[in-house]
C-alpha cells in the first residue's frame, strides 16, 4: 500500500520570483501544495498563479513575524508590530513576548482571520492552515488557529517537527505534542509525519533523500516535506535576512527527475492536504 506525502512550498506571495518557482516546481516538479502568505508583496501575483495551477493544493500561511505589515492597522493589532508598525523578523519574539504575556491572542485572532479571508478571496479551496516561521507551536497561536480551521471548515493544520538536537528541537518537540494532542481533540486531521523545520532553506537533493528515507523508516502513512523554492539571486529576496536561504536550491531539487524517481522508489504517492483530510476522515 502506497503512502502519502506533500510536499509543501511555503512563502507563496513573499516576491514575484517565489511565486514563479512554487509554479514551476508544481508543473515540472514534486510540489502538490503550497501555502500563501496574505500579507506578501506579490500576493496578487500568487492569487493570479494559483486560479490557473490546476491541481495545486493551497492553504493559507498566517503571519505575525517576518518584516511585512499586518492586515490590520497597528491601532488595532498593537501587541504584534514594532514601533514601525511591521511584524517582528523573528519567531523569537513572539516567544520572548508570549512568556511576558504581551501578546494578545485577540490580536492575533483579528489578523490572522483578515489574512485567511484574504486568502479565501483568491477563489480556490483552502485545504490547510499553518503559519510563518511555525508560530503556532506556540500555544496562545495555537488556539487561534484551530478555531479559525473550525469555524471555516478547513479539515489540516500542520504539525511541524524536528530531530535536532539541543533546546531548540526539545522545545518544538514538546510544543508540537501539546499542538498534536489539540489537534486530536478537535477532530483536525495532520501528517503522521513531517520534514522541514531543521532543513529549512537548505533542502537540496541531499538533505531531501536523507528526510524522505527517514519519515519512510519511522513508518509514516501520510507526510508532509516543507520546503522553500525560489529564484537564486532574485533582487527581492535580499531584504530577508533569513540565515543564508538557499532558494536556488530548493527549487533545483524540486524540479530534479531523481527527486521524482526517489519518490516513487521508496513507494510513497504525491497529494496535497485534502488527500490527508481525506485519509482520516
Amino acid at each position: 500500500m502506497s503512502r502519502l506525502l506533500v510536499v509543501n512550498a511555503d512563502d507563496m506571495g513573499l516576491t514575484p520570483g517565489i511565486c514563479r518557482a512554487v509554479r514551476r516546481g508544481h508543473a515540472d516538479g514534486v510540489v502538490t501544495s503550497t501555502s500563501v502568505l496574505a500579507v506578501g508583496g506579490a500576493f496578487e501575483q500568487a492569487a493570479a498563479t494559483l486560479r490557473d495551477a490546476e491541481g495545486l493544493g493551497v492553504g493559507a500561511h498566517l503571519a505575525i513575524v517576518g518584516e511585512d505589515r499586518p492586515l490590520l492597522s497597528a491601532r488595532e493589532v498593537p501587541t504584534l508590530v514594532n514601533a514601525e508598525g511591521r511584524f517582528p523578523l523573528s519567531y523569537r519574539t513572539v516567544v520572548a513576548r508570549g512568556l511576558a504575556g504581551r501578546i494578545d491572542p485577540g490580536d492575533v485572532a483579528r489578523e490572522f482571520a483578515a489574512q485567511l479571508e484574504r486568502v479565501r478571496g483568491i477563489g480556490v479551496p483552502v485545504t490547510h492552515l499553518d503559519t510563518h516561521q511555525h508560530t503556532h507551536l506556540w500555544p496562545a497561536v495555537a488556539g487561534v488557529v484551530v478555531e479559525l480551521a473550525r469555524a471555516h471548515g478547513i479539515g489540516c493544520v500542520r504539525l511541524p517537527a524536528s530531530r535536532r538536537r539541543g533546546p531548540v528541537g526539545t522545545g518544538v518537540r514538546l510544543l508540537a505534542g501539546r499542538l498534536h494532542r489539540r489537534l486530536a481533540a478537535t477532530g483536525l486531521a495532520t501528517t503522521d509525519g513531517y520534514a522541514g523545520l531543521d532543513e529549512a532553506g537548505r533542502l537540496d537533493e541531499t538533505r531531501f533523500a536523507a528526510a524522505l528515507h527517514a519519515l519512510t523508516g519511522e513508518g509514516a502513512g501520510t507526510a508532509e516535506i516543507n520546503t522553500h523554492p525560489g529564484e537564486a539571486g532574485e533582487a527581492e529576496l535580499a531584504r530577508f535576512d533569513w540565515g543564508g536561504y538557499r532558494w536556488g536550491d530548493e527549487l533545483a531539487m524540486l524540479t530534479a527527475p531523481s527527486t521524482r524517481a526517489l519518490v516513487d522508489r521508496l513507494g510513497w504517492r504525491l497529494g496535497s492536504f485534502a488527500d490527508v483530510a481525506g485519509a482520516t476522515a
